[in-house]
């Protein structure tokens, strides 16, 4: 008979040497990758694309017909005056929140105080584009159609304390200005990637770095770091 080679495995130290090689890569994978900090970033680029998107669908509303209004059925919760213009009563910063109980927090802007907050939009209104969603501009107006089908939201979209609105709240923000018909939107970015190592709040061209900002006036929501 012919000697059969035996066939020789692993042994339990090998296995053992290869198992712990594996869970360093694994580490060492998560670490250069960081999945959390990916989530963030795509989060927020999702967030500098809605903005963009709907400064798009405002510009084109604006411009489209002869009596805009950026504010419901008027223009009254609208800030007044040039430049940014300044807050009066009935004035209103609109939250992309869903909400069945109002924001309670009166010092709003930086201290400017008594400004009255929009959020109680039901989650089925959120996102119309019809002026009852949580933007209140009534975009199916135009002839040609609603320039968007329907309002972006915040990824997350929500505030941690209804009587402390804060800049570390996750969520889309809206205000107006009447006088020369004008507004502003911001949002609050998470990543790293683009709030330290490329901080975009402080390269949209707005007056807060506590916020990314885009729209046709970038001094309608302020200074305030909390609003």
């Amino acid at each position: 008979m012919r000697n059969k080679k035996l066939k020789r495995g692993f042994t339990l130290l090998e296995l053992l040497i290869v198992i712990g090689i594996i869970a360093i890569l694994a580490v060492i994978l998560v670490i250069v990758l960081n999945p959390a900090e990916t989530l963030r970033k795509a989060r927020d680029s999702q967030r500098m694309s809605d903005l963009s998107t709907l400064k798009t669908a405002l510009g084109i509303y604006i411009t489209s017909t002869s009596t805009p209004y950026l504010a419901g059925t008027d223009n009254t919760a609208c800030k007044t005056g040039s430049a940014g213009g300044s807050y009066s009563s009935g004035d209103k910063i609109y939250y992309s929140l869903v909400s069945t109980s109002a924001i309670t927090d009166m010092s709003i802007d930086g201290g400017a105080g008594g400004v009255p907050l929009a959020s109680q939009v039901g989650s089925v209104n959120l996102t119309l584009t019809d002026g009852t969603g949580w933007l209140p501009v009534n975009f199916d107006v135009l002839t040609s159609g609603s320039p968007i089908s329907n309002l972006p939201i915040d990824p997350m979209n929500t505030i941690a304390d209804l009587n402390a609105v804060a800049s570390t709240d996750l969520v889309y923000r809206y205000a107006c200005n009447a006088t020369n018909l004008t507004f502003e939107i911001n949002a609050q970015l998470e990543s790293d990637a683009y709030t330290l190592t490329d901080d975009r709040r402080k390269k949209d061209g707005g007056n807060n770095s506590n916020f990314y900002e885009v729209g046709t006036n970038l001094k309608i929501l302020g200074t305030g770091a909390d609003f």
